[in-house]
């Protein structure tokens, strides 16, 4: 207890101590000295935040050592949401896709710089849009439903992440909930509420990864208590929040109810789609744009390619290859998962998930740190030391790298495919000694 609430101080001291670091006024955190200042100070929580969960993992539990855990987790957010977001822009586009929709306007239809929304500009939100000129909005109905749905309460940046810090108590309940189906100690919950990367990704920036983590740490719960259908309306909520949660969609399929699962999550899509559908295949916004953007049809984008590139002359159809192998891969996974190894209760369900979300995000490589905070819900039940790695060290990836895509992220896949390795080898167990039982 007392080893838990010295490094859950040292967490929040080094939280706020990087907070400090932000220039007021400034859309980032002020120069790149002070982002490497931040990226190092992170770092280093980092370190703590492993510390404490090698506590609750190695250390016996204490009966109130959980509410200690859920003081620290809303003490590390509480300063973050009061504050001005300054490591990424994106909420100011969820900020403007409500108000957009609160004006009666679809938000798929027109760009921000559109004449047509020039009503709605003022001097806080608009001027700090990224994209404003060329990208209709790329977020999915059920994350323009949920912009909407805060714009209709208030329209500031303050809403929009206690929303989204509303969706992480939704998926921290779920998650102490799956710990006690799983009978293992409650202050484990930690792993998930401890670690910085969700806290400067949800409280500091709203991101709405946010949501997407809710919904499918509530999707795994209702798969482990057989409620199929709501399993499969959580999943399709949290696909239409991200599309990546579809990855996890083999791990709720249950023998002879699948079905049902399947059934309600393309039933939950199909609807919130139609709502939208006014504007056509503009539904779709700036999907096909953001791949050829982040480097994705190209194939620069992908870690792995951007390292084989340095050594040899690729080919053409490089990333075609490379992402039919990583689809063929996810599919052989997930077949795997539904039809052969059929996980059934709360850690091994969690731990399937775990394996299909880091093989996706170590697929897809993605250079923004948010993207791999959802790898800390499943670790909170099976803590498997690639997948934790994955769900921490990204926050590595804050620190500015002048558009590097191997080199630096380097430090967060190197480790994580050792990781991952050293994972796969048998385990012997020792013989018994002769004369023994």
């Amino acid at each position: 207890m007392i080893r838990l609430a010295v490094l859950g101080s040292c967490l929040l001291a080094l939280t706020l101590a990087a907070l400090s670091l932000h220039v007021p006024g400034a859309l980032g955190v002020g120069s790149i000295r002070l982002k490497t200042w931040f990226v190092v100070i992170s770092g280093t929580s980092a370190l703590f935040y492993l510390a404490a969960v090698f506590t609750v993992l190695r250390r016996p539990a204490r009966t109130r050592a959980v509410w200690l855990v859920l003081l620290v987790a809303a003490a590390l957010r509480l300063p973050l949401i009061v504050s001005p977001p300054f490591l990424s822009t994106d909420i100011y586009r969820y900020v403007w896709d409500g108000r957009v929709q609160a004006a009666g306007v679809n938000p798929y239809r027109y760009l921000p710089a559109d004449p047509a929304l020039v009503s709605l500009r003022d001097r806080t939100v608009y001027p700090r849009i990224n994209r404003a000129g060329y990208a209709p909005t790329i977020y999915p109905p059920a994350a323009e439903a949920l912009y909407a749905a805060v714009a209709l309460v208030s329209s500031n940046l303050i809403a929009v992440k206690a929303t989204m810090v509303g969706f992480e108590i939704l998926a921290v309940y779920c998650l102490l909930r799956l710990l006690g189906l799983a009978g293992l100690p409650p202050e484990r919950v930690l792993i998930y509420a401890w670690n910085p990367l969700p806290v400067w990704a949800f409280a500091g920036n709203g991101h709405i990864d946010a949501a997407a983590i809710g919904l499918v740490a509530a999707a795994l719960l209702l798969r482990v208590k057989h409620r199929d259908g709501f399993a499969g309306v959580a999943l399709g909520l949290a696909i239409l929040m991200k599309f990546l949660p579809a990855v996890i969609a083999p791990v709720l399929w249950r023998r002879r109810a699948g079905w049902r699962t399947a059934a309600a999550a393309l039933a939950t899509i199909a609807l919130f789609y139609a709502v939208y559908s006014g504007v056509g295949l503009r539904v779709f916004g700036f999907l096909q744009g953001y791949g050829s953007e982040e480097g994705y049809d190209s194939g620069a984008g992908f870690w792995l390619l951007a390292g084989l590139s340095r050594v040899v002359t690729l080919p053409a159809a490089a990333a075609i290859v490379y992402k039919a192998a990583a689809v063929l891969l996810l599919a052989a996974l997930g077949a795997w998962f539904a039809f052969v190894r059929r996980p059934d209760d709360a850690v091994s369900i969690c731990a399937a998930a775990g394996i299909m979300m880091a093989v996706l995000s170590f697929a897809i490589s993605p250079h923004y740190p948010w993207y791999f905070a959802w790898l800390a819900v499943p670790c909170v039940l099976a803590p498997t030391p690639a997948v934790l790695w994955m769900a921490t060290a990204p926050i590595l990836l804050y620190l500015d790298t002048f558009g590097d895509r191997f080199v630096w992220p380097s430090v967060v896949f190197v480790p994580a495919l050792a990781l991952a390795l050293a994972g796969l080898r048998p385990k012997h167990t020792a013989e018994p000694i002769k004369g023994t039982t």
